[in-house]
C-alpha cells in the first residue's frame, strides 16, 4: 500500500481532525491518525472524484487548546468536514465552534450525554456511542455473572462521570464503594485500591483510558487483588495497552461496540490491512476514525462531490450507506449509533500477541438512554 499524499488542491474535500498527538494520551492520538491514513489509501485518495485534504490538529489534551485548534480549522483552513475528539471535555468546548459556522461536525470518539440529549444537533454526528453505553453493557454483564457488591472507580470529569452513570443505571447489587480520582493529574491509585481491598466486594470496575489505564493495571497487579476482586473494564485496557499490560490484563473482561475479531468484510479488510501497515492491532479508537472517514466518503459520494447543498449532505451523513467495521451503521434520532454491544475478553493470537475476542453479545440494536431528549426526528 503507497503512502497517501496531502497534497493540498483547491477543489479537495478538507477535513480537519483534532486529537490528542502530544502528551501522555499521545499514542491514543497516533492510532486515530494511522487509521485515518489507512483510510484515505482505501480510498485511493479521492472521494467523489475530489482530492482528499486531512489537516491534522493536536488538543494537548486541554479543552481550550482543542477549541482554538477548531476555531482554526474552521476560519482559517474552511475544512468541510471536523471529525476526531477523544475527550468528552474538549468536544464539549469545541462543538459551538463547528455548529456555530455551519461545519459538520463527526465524533470519532467522545460521546457526551449532553450531545446525545438535550444540545443535539443536526450537524453532529457520531461513529462511537454514547458514553454511558458501554458501561450499562457491562452492568448487565455483571448482573449475569452474580456479582452482588461492586467497588467503582472513575476520574472525576465528563466521560468518566458518564461511565459511572451508565453502570450504576444497569447493575442490580450494591455500590459498597466509589471513588472519583483527580483527572488528568492523578496517576497513583494505590490509596484507593487500599479502600477497596478493605471494602471486600466482589468485583472491581473502573474506566481508566490511556496512560492512566496502563498505571492502573500495574497498581492493581501489585495490590495483587485479582485473587480477591475480579477486575471489569471499559476503556482501560485496549490495543495500545495490551503490549505493555497484557500480562496482567490477561483473561480480564470488557465491554464494547467492536473487537478486532468482528465477522465483517469491512473490519477483516481494515484490521488486516492495518497490522499489515503498522505491525500492531488497531484499537476502537482506531475503527471510529477509519469509520469517521467512510462515513464523510459515503456523503461525498452521494452528492456527488457537491458539498455546496448542505441539507443534501446532512441527508447523505444521516443515511450512512457505507460498509462500517461493525457492520451497517444505523444512526438513531440524534446521530448517535444504533448499534450492538459485546462482552469481549483478553487473550493471546495465534502469534502471541495480546488480543481480545468476542466472548457474547450483550446488546443487540441498542440506543442511547439520551436520545428521548433530542428534539430531532
Amino acid at each position: 500500500m503507497a503512502a497517501p499524499t496531502w497534497a493540498s488542491a483547491a477543489d479537495a474535500v478538507k477535513i480537519g481532525f483534532v486529537t490528542t498527538l502530544t502528551t501522555g494520551a499521545g499514542a491514543i492520538g497516533k492510532d486515530m491518525r494511522e487509521a485515518v491514513d489507512l483510510a484515505v489509501i482505501h480510498l485511493g485518495g479521492k472521494m467523489g472524484e475530489r482530492d482528499i485534504e486531512i489537516i491534522y490538529e493536536d488538543d494537548g489534551f486541554k479543552p481550550e487548546i482543542g477549541k482554538q485548534k477548531t476555531d482554526k480549522l474552521i476560519k482559517k483552513d474552511k475544512v468541510d468536514f471536523i471529525a476526531g475528539y477523544i475527550w468528552s471535555h474538549v468536544l464539549m468546548a469545541s462543538y459551538k465552534s463547528a455548529v456555530n459556522s455551519g461545519t459538520f461536525l463527526i465524533s470519532s470518539n467522545a460521546g457526551p450525554s449532553a450531545l446525545a440529549g438535550k444540545l443535539c444537533h443536526e450537524d453532529v454526528f457520531s461513529t462511537s456511542w454514547q458514553n454511558d453505553q458501554t458501561p450499562m453493557a457491562m452492568g448487565e454483564v455483571l448482573n449475569q455473572r452474580g456479582i452482588k457488591k461492586l467497588y467503582i472507580m472513575a476520574p472525576n470529569y465528563a466521560a468518566g462521570k458518564n461511565m459511572v452513570t451508565g453502570v450504576e443505571r444497569t447493575f442490580q447489587g450494591e455500590i459498597v464503594g466509589k471513588d472519583m480520582t483527580k483527572f488528568p493529574a492523578q496517576l497513583d491509585f494505590s490509596a484507593e485500591l487500599a479502600k477497596v481491598r478493605a471494602a471486600k466486594p466482589d468485583a472491581l470496575f473502573v474506566f481508566y483510558p490511556g496512560k492512566h489505564g496502563a498505571q492502573f493495571m500495574a497498581q492493581y497487579a501489585q495490590a495483587d487483588l485479582a485473587t480477591s476482586v475480579p477486575l471489569y473494564t471499559t476503556f482501560t485496557i485496549d490495543s495500545i495497552s495490551l503490549p505493555r499490560v497484557g500480562e496482567q490484563a490477561e483473561g480480564s473482561l470488557m465491554t464494547m461496540f467492536w473487537s478486532p475479531d468482528l465477522d465483517t468484510p469491512a473490519n477483516k479488510r481494515f484490521v488486516g490491512d492495518f497490522k499489515a501497515k503498522y505491525g500492531h492491532y488497531p484499537s476502537h479508537y482506531a475503527a471510529q476514525s477509519y469509520d469517521s472517514i467512510m462515513l464523510i466518503n459515503s456523503a461525498v459520494e452521494k452528492v456527488k462531490g457537491d458539498l455546496s447543498d448542505r441539507d443534501a449532505v446532512r441527508a447523505a451523513l444521516k443515511a450512512a450507506e457505507f460498509e462500517s467495521v461493525r457492520g451497517k451503521l444505523k444512526f438513531g434520532n440524534n446521530n448517535i449509533p444504533i448499534q450492538n454491544f459485546y462482552l469481549r475478553q483478553v487473550v493471546k493470537d495465534d502469534e502471541g500477541q495480546y488480543t481480545t475476542k468476542i466472548v457474547s453479545t450483550v446488546y443487540e440494536d441498542h440506543q442511547d438512554t439520551y436520545a428521548k431528549e433530542c428534539k430531532m426526528e
